[in-house]
């Protein structure tokens, strides 16, 4: 946890010693009163917390906050429903390398039953894109969505810019790798860039005329088979370092 994050409504109330932050503070950064941290407002600023008291249960913060951070450069994940201990790990790592929307949805070959995962249903997803932007020293969280289909989310995309540029990953049917499109496509440098990765078994015949039709260009990442969660990671990597 390199930087402890806070809802806006905690502020002004005692953290409880059984809050995980709290035990972070105290155990592993050995804060003490009158110590400060690195802390964040979710989806705010950064800036320095300090432990004002400590009670037997519960910590007393208070806060001073910096200059507000500087938009994110926005990209879009639209990913076929995965499993839901793979869109754990997706939630965690895209939010950690700054993807500003994440759509997990119905494509030709994934389970929709995974949309009825308690991941989502209660509420869980939001802990891991809290522990990612923890991770990255980042306040700010993603859009996430799990209700789409593969045809209702290209919809929603007709509202972007014409400049917003189109990538979906094949490892069958691309012509180019990623790294390539991307050479060739300066403005996926400085534009909205849209992602578009298969579910495990990737995308199916359907999907791709699909993508085609709403101006994705299909890339790899080359002759290697990866894991969703892996094709993320190295995904956005690429694109963040171009």
């Amino acid at each position: 946890m390199n930087l402890v994050l806070f809802e806006s409504a905690e502020l002004t109330a005692p953290l409880p010693l059984t809050d995980p932050r709290a035990r972070h503070i105290l155990d592993v950064l050995r804060r003490r009163e009158g110590d400060s941290f690195d802390a964040g407002l979710v989806n705010g600023p950064r800036g320095k917390a300090t432990l004002a008291a400590l009670t037997p249960s519960s910590l007393a913060l208070t806060f001073a906050w910096d200059a507000p951070l500087p938009p994110l450069p926005p990209t879009i994940l639209l990913i076929g429903l995965p499993r839901p201990q793979t869109a754990r790990d997706i939630l965690r790592d895209a939010t950690t390398l700054g993807a500003t929307c994440i759509h997990f949805i119905a494509t030709e070959r994934a389970d929709r039953n995974y949309a009825t995962s308690t991941l989502w249903t209660s509420g869980e997803w939001r802990r891991h894109c809290l522990a990612g932007a923890a991770q990255a020293f980042d306040t700010r969280i993603p859009e996430v969505t799990w209700s789409h289909t593969l045809a209702s989310a290209l919809t929603a995309l007709t509202a972007l810019p014409a400049s917003a540029s189109r990538l979906a990953l094949d490892n069958y049917e691309s012509p180019a790798p990623l790294h390539t499109e991307i050479i060739n496509d300066k403005s996926l440098i400085i534009n909205e860039s849209v992602l578009a990765l298969g579910p495990e078994r990737g995308f199916g015949p359907a999907d791709r005329d699909a993508l085609r039709a709403a101006g994705f260009t299909l890339a790899h990442l080359g002759t290697r088979v990866l894991r969703v969660e892996t094709a993320v990671v190295a995904a956005l990597a690429i694109l963040r370092a171009h």
